[in-house]
Order: structure tokens, then C-alpha cells, then sequence
């Protein structure tokens, strides 16, 4: 269980998702800590702090392939980056930001998701 929280079942759809792994590759595979319920096309922004590794991916955007209900491949080559590290099951000392994945855009098929009430109520 990750020692950071997020609304596993959020009001509104395309929330933001903690990252528990990032590959390096030339297209990442992003694991996110529980199901982040995106579409394909959806534009994010990762958000890796120092203690995670992987610094170099911090702050950039991209457009994701969903892979299954906790992955998506990602259009940022990360082969030539520093190793992502999830630190465990207790936060290092200082730790105040978790590694996040931050929807910031979609295509136009997205849109769909937007004007429609996701709620199962």
C-alpha cells in the first residue's frame, strides 16, 4: 500500500494517478498505483520528484497507449534516463510530493468522457 493516498474513485474522471514504476524505454511504460481509467490519446504530465530516480522525466508531457487497467505506454523515451525507484512502503525523510501522473489534455475522441457523468449513481 503506497504511503501516499489519491481518490481510488473519484466525482469526475481523468484524475491524477500515483506512479509506482516508469520504464526506461523508448516508449515508457508508466504502472500506476491502482486503476487510472484513461483512454487512449489522453496528454499527462509526470511529476518525478529527486527521491524517485527518473528526475529527468520530471515536468514532461506526452500522449499515453493504454496497456491495461494500471499501464500505458508513453511517447517520452526515457532508454537514456536514470532508473526510476519507487522508495518502499515508508517515505524517505523530506518526501512531501509523491511521483504523480497529471492529465493535461486530450484528443478529440476524449471529449466524450468530459460532458458525460461518469458517476455510478
Amino acid at each position: 500500500m503506497p504511503y501516499f493516498s489519491a481518490v481510488q474513485f473519484p466525482n469526475f474522471q481523468q484524475a491524477y494517478r500515483l506512479i509506482s514504476d516508469i520504464t526506461n524505454a523508448e516508449n515508457a511504460l508508466v504502472t500506476t498505483t491502482f486503476a487510472h481509467q484513461y483512454l487512449d490519446g489522453l496528454i499527462v504530465r509526470l511529476i518525478v520528484p529527486k527521491v524517485y530516480g527518473m528526475t529527468q522525466a520530471n515536468n514532461l508531457t506526452g500522449t499515453i497507449t493504454v496497456a491495461s487497467p494500471t499501464t500505458f505506454t508513453i511517447n517520452i523515451d526515457t532508454r537514456s534516463f536514470d532508473v526510476f525507484t519507487y522508495p518502499g512502503p515508508t517515505p524517505p525523510p523530506g518526501t512531501r510530493t509523491p511521483s504523480q501522473v497529471i492529465p493535461v489534455g486530450g484528443i478529440n475522441s476524449n471529449l466524450y468522457n468530459a460532458v458525460h457523468n461518469a458517476l455510478p449513481y
